[in-house]
């Protein structure tokens, strides 16, 4: 699921979330984890509100995709649910 994202950059040059857009509402976030592929990188953050997501960037398309989602207190800490492609929530998985 594509999802609008405000980066900026950090000391290597590598995009880092700054806030999210969900429908109307536009989300501040940190960045928790990170962890960066060939051609996409993988970012956990945590909103003001306590959900995590982890966002998704295709290097060679230029966009975001919303991977994963948690509410706070939906699952344990170092847990996320999927999103599917219709944008429901899948089964738990560990990340």
């Amino acid at each position: 699921m594509d999802v609008d994202v405000e980066v900026s950059r950090d000391e290597t040059g590598e995009l880092l979330p700054r806030r999210l857009r969900l429908g109307e509402e536009l989300v501040e976030v940190e960045v928790l984890d990170r962890w960066p592929g060939e051609d996409h990188l993988y970012v956990k953050v945590r909103a003001s509100s306590g959900a995590r997501y982890t966002l998704r960037f295709d290097r060679g398309q230029e966009r975001w995709e919303l991977h994963a989602y948690a509410a706070d207190g939906d699952v344990a800490e170092d847990e996320t649910l999927p999103v599917t492609r219709a944008g429901g929530r899948g089964r738990r998985s560990r990340r």
